[in-house]
């Protein structure tokens, strides 16, 4: 009887010894550290709602697979870890060949003097007042010793902004921040699903509503664009992440603050060309970029999400759908990026029972 009672008992602990197995192997996979899983979905791609922009049209139906999204914009104090780790100087910190430059613009351009091709990048300065908005160089500037350590130039730094979203990087460097993460950009389609948050449809990444309550819920220009910045939404420039809500996928800043590199070239028909398409599934991109306002410009790549820069009256870029093309080469102000993972690319526990 006692030997029965044993027997039994040993049963009783292998039982229990394979439920806790069966629990881990098939427990969900490990979570990457800061970032949220987007559900496979579909979803209504582009806008045609008023004051939307020719290159969000026409509205197309777009469907993708699962994915893992940076929960915020890659940080100066992360990207500084990059730089540590592998001696990585970004595009804005390099000589500039102008062998290189003259292949991207309009044939005959002089070449600038020789101070002007020392390694900077293009920097935000407020006008003195109201200028033409349709001139960009008006409150853009080339400044010599601008990069992702000094972003206004060489007398900038980042002290207190270790949580600001890093910027002045070119495509190419968010590219290499990526792979050396072991991560990627998300495509175009994957971050405006992610900036959607479930709600479909809708002018913002919060609902229809710029300021619901009075409440200001994404960093943007507030006042007189170029000139004049009331800081009403309390900054002047970025601001940390995590300052305002998220949005239903627990994201932030999928509006405002700083621009997001995607992998994807830039066409302004990009929408167009893939509505004549019988299914759009996990859309890369066009093979190449074509922009009719910068023909010479032979290379851009796709910008979402607007900055601290937009306005109403300027660009209502803080929507989901507004998008435009930007040269992979250029660093500014107000361009940051956040990485991507395919959910197939994150490991699954084995089912170990099958072996």
């Amino acid at each position: 009887m006692r030997s029965l009672k044993a027997e039994n008992s040993k049963r009783i602990g292998l039982i229990a010894i394979v439920c806790c197995l069966a629990q881990t192997v098939f427990a969900e996979p490990a979570k990457p550290p800061g970032m949220v899983l987007i559900p496979a979905g579909k979803f209504s791609m582009g806008c045609e709602l008023p004051g939307s922009k020719l290159n969000e049209r026409p509205v197309i139906k777009v469907s993708v697979d699962a994915f893992w999204i940076d929960e915020h914009d890659v940080t100066n104090a992360e990207f500084r870890k990059f730089v540590v780790a592998t001696g990585y100087k970004t595009t804005a910190e390099r000589p500039i060949d102008w062998e290189q430059i003259k292949k991207q613009v309009a044939p005959g351009t002089p070449k600038p003097a020789d101070e002007m091709l020392q390694p900077g990048s293009m920097v935000f300065v407020p006008t003195d007042g109201p200028v033409d908005l349709r001139e960009m160089s008006g409150w853009w500037q080339w400044t010599i010793g601008a990069n992702w350590q000094h972003p206004e130039g060489p007398k900038s730094n980042l002290d207190g902004r270790e949580q600001h979203p890093v910027v002045q990087v070119s495509w190419d460097d968010a590219v290499a921040y990526a792979k050396w993460a072991g991560k990627r950009l998300p495509t175009e389609a994957e971050w405006e699903i992610a900036a959607r948050g479930g709600l479909d449809g809708k002018r913002f990444a919060w609902g229809d509503e710029f300021q619901p309550g009075g409440k200001f819920m994404a960093n943007t220009w507030t006042g007189n664009f170029p000139y004049k910045n009331t800081k009403e939404d309390g900054f002047e420039r970025t601001s940390p992440v995590k300052t305002y809500p998220p949005n239903s996928y627990g994201l932030y800043d999928m509006g405002g603050n700083v621009w997001n590199w995607c992998s994807d070239w830039y066409r302004p028909d990009t929408h167009a060309r893939n509505k004549l398409e019988p299914s759009c599934h996990n859309p890369q991109g066009p093979k190449a970029s074509y922009s009719i306002n910068h023909p010479e410009q032979t290379e851009e790549r796709v910008t979402k999400g607007g900055s601290f820069l937009c306005h109403v009256n300027y660009c209502e870029s803080y929507r989901p759908a507004a998008r435009r093309g930007t040269p992979p080469d250029t660093g500014m102000s107000h361009i940051g990026f956040r990485c991507a993972l395919s959910e197939a690319s994150v490991s699954k526990p084995q089912d170990k029972t099958k072996n």
